[in-house]
């Protein structure tokens, strides 16, 4: 069965209250009140348990992803609005040269600023070169701010071609999901898949991170993550390859068609980098074949091969980002968020 590749750029965009809208009338307006003490940025959105509706701790950061234009320049702007951001010895060291120097050879393109107190309260920002984050969110190279717009997130500073982009990101996420899947489960099942793909392969989850993390946020936002995917999966359907039927709880039942042919129609719209590293394991590349084309010879085949390609790129993304982490905040900083990981993964397994 040939697998072909399909022009991301021939997607139709859905509506914009189907795709990155996600936020809530009820929610707190002072989400992202820290952008008043930030130079500018192009785009900028909340995401983690701020988002929870049953968040009462009020000690948890509220988390933020900033996409700027030119991340040297914005850090040399910040450094001047709010230099004790920033680590300590960085500063002197290297200034913002050495801030995206490390970001971008160490890390995975992002630079983070944690334990930032503000309006008593505490904040944790990304910065993130916007061409970095369009490209993330394309290609799933480094999976790592791609896995984070998954999810839930409220936008605060909208930008259409982002936008647009994670839709290209949402459609990837729940093929890859859906190939994970058995031929039936439940709508809470098809979004925790979605949720998990990012955290396949992450270090931290080995000894830093609640092991119910994944349960919690999906309960905890399952309205928000139905806004996001529900048009997606009403689109499956109408191509024949999901059917969905109603059961409790307002939730639907969800049976997928397992042939070959929908699996080539779900892998076709994971990105074409994935597709090739599946390729490349699976079978030699036939005489005439396209690089964009792959042979595989069942579903099983086709979602264990991705699920290796995925794992390997977080694992390696989650320990970059780890370094850069522990150089750009410090040993103390570091040290300190970690520790409150840890008690969350301890509390959870206990």
């Amino acid at each position: 069965m040939n697998l072909t590749s399909s022009s991301s750029n021939n997607l139709p965009i859905a509506p914009k209250s189907q795709g990155m809208a996600y936020a809530l009338a009820s929610m707190e307006t002072s989400l992202g009140s820290l952008l008043k003490i930030l130079p500018p940025v192009d785009f900028c959105c909340v995401y983690g348990s701020s988002l929870h509706p049953n968040n009462n701790d009020k000690s948890s950061m509220e988390d933020y992803i900033l996409g700027v234009p030119n991340p040297h320049q914005w850090h040399s702007e910040n450094l001047k609005m709010n230099r004790d951001h920033y680590s300590s010895w960085m500063v002197p060291v290297g200034g913002a040269k050495l801030i995206t120097k490390v970001a971008d050879q160490i890390g995975v393109g992002v630079h983070f600023n944690p334990f930032v107190s503000w309006n008593n309260k505490m904040y944790k920002y990304g910065v993130v070169h916007m061409d970095d984050l369009v490209q993330d969110m394309l290609s799933w190279e480094r999976f790592y701010l791609s896995g984070r717009l998954q999810k839930p997130v409220r936008i605060i500073v909208d930008n259409r071609k982002i936008e647009n982009v994670n839709l290209v990101n949402l459609r990837a996420a729940s093929s890859a999901a859906l190939l994970l899947l058995p031929s039936t489960f439940t709508e809470i099942e098809l979004y925790a898949k979605i949720c998990s793909l990012s955290y396949m392969g992450d270090l931290r989850m080995l000894f830093a991170e609640d092991k119910n993390k994944v349960k919690k946020i999906v309960e905890g936002q399952f309205k928000l993550f139905r806004n996001m995917y529900k048009p997606l999966v009403e689109e499956y359907a109408t191509k024949q390859l999901l059917r969905l039927s109603s059961c409790g709880d307002h939730q639907m039942n969800i049976s997928q068609d397992c042939s070959l042919s929908a699996t080539s129609s779900i892998v076709s719209s994971l990105p074409e980098s994935i597709r090739s590293q599946m390729g490349m394991g699976l079978a030699e590349m036939q005489a005439g074949q396209s690089s964009n084309e792959i042979t595989i010879g069942s579903r099983e085949q086709a979602a264990a091969r991705m699920q290796k390609v995925l794992r390997r790129r977080v694992m390696i993304s989650s320990a970059r980002q780890a370094v850069a982490g522990f150089i750009t905040v410090g040993a103390v900083h570091g040290i300190r968020y970690l520790g409150k990981k840890m008690t969350k993964a301890w509390k959870s397994s206990t």
